[in-house]
C-alpha cells in the first residue's frame, strides 16, 4: 500500500491527565513509524504543572501537567478558559493545523467511605469538544476551522457522566460535521462515555480493539482503518 501524502496533515496532540507531550508522544510509538509519519505530529504541554499525583509514575519521569481543574464530583471547573486560550495561542504560533489528536485519561477519586470510583477524560474530552465550541464562536476564533479530530478513549463534556464547564456547554448541540476517527477499548472502563460521543458527529469512523484505556497497538484492519481515514483527510485538504 502507497502510504506517500503530498502534504502532511499537520495535528496538534493534547495529552492525557497529568502526564507531558513527550510522554504522549512515547505512547504512540505503539503505533508503527509508517502511520505516525502520515501525519506531522506536534505534542504540547498542558498549561498547568500537575497539582497531584501522576498515575504514569514509575513508568515515565516528571514533569506532568494538566489542562483544568475541577472538584471531586466534577460539578465545577478551574481555569477552563484559560486551558482554552492557550490552546489557541499554541495553535497561532506553531500552526496553522489541520486537526487534533486527543487521548483521554483515567483520573481516580477513592472517598473511602463509601469508596467510589469516577473517571474524567481531558485530552480527548477537549478534542471532542473544540470543533463544536469553534462553530459556536466561543473558541480558537483566530485560527483556520478543525478539519478533523481522532479521539482516543473519548468522551464529551455535559454527557451522562460528566458535567459541563460554561464556556462548552452549547459545544455539542448541534451534529459535528468535522470528520472522526474513535478509538474504542473493549476493556476500558470509560467505553460507554466513548460510544456515546459518537453520536455527537455526523459520520464518525470507529476503531474497536481490545484493549484497555491506553494508546492502542492496531492490528492490521486497525491499521487499515487509520490509515484511510488519514489518506481521505489528505484529499480533502487539497
Amino acid at each position: 500500500m502507497e502510504h506517500q501524502l503530498a502534504r502532511k496533515p499537520r495535528v496538534l496532540c493534547l495529552h492525557a491527565f497529568r502526564i507531558s507531550g513527550k510522554i504522549f508522544e512515547k505512547q504512540t510509538e505503539v503505533w508503527p513509524e509508517f502511520v505516525r509519519e502520515t501525519m506531522d505530529l506536534v505534542f504540547i504541554d498542558a498549561p498547568f504543572p500537575a497539582e497531584g499525583g501522576s498515575g504514569v509514575q514509575g513508568e515515565f519521569d516528571p514533569p506532568y501537567y494538566e489542562w483544568f481543574q475541577f472538584n471531586q464530583d466534577f460539578s465545577e471547573h478551574r481555569n477552563f478558559d484559560e486551558c482554552i486560550a492557550y490552546i489557541e495561542d499554541c495553535m497561532i504560533r506553531m500552526g496553522p493545523f489541520d486537526g487534533l489528536l486527543g487521548f483521554s485519561q483515567l483520573f481516580l477519586i477513592d472517598s473511602n467511605i463509601p469508596v467510589f470510583v469516577m473517571f474524567l477524560w481531558k485530552g480527548a474530552f477537549l478534542s471532542a469538544a473544540l470543533p463544536g465550541m469553534q462553530a459556536e464562536g466561543v473558541a480558537l476564533t483566530s485560527v483556520p476551522k478543525i478539519k478533523f479530530v481522532m479521539l482516543i478513549c473519548g468522551g464529551k463534556f455535559g454527557g451522562s457522566n460528566f458535567s459541563s464547564p460554561k464556556l462548552a456547554q452549547n459545544a455539542f448541540s448541534s451534529p459535528i460535521e468535522c470528520p472522526s476517527l474513535h478509538f474504542l477499548g473493549e476493556k476500558d472502563i470509560g467505553l460507554t462515555n466513548g460510544i456515546e460521543l459518537l453520536d455527537s458527529f455526523v459520520d464518525p469512523v470507529v476503531i474497536n480493539h481490545p484493549q484497555g484505556h491506553v494508546v492502542p497497538k492496531l492490528d492490521e484492519k486497525g491499521l487499515e482503518t487509520m490509515i484511510k481515514f488519514i489518506e481521505k483527510v489528505h484529499q480533502e485538504l487539497l
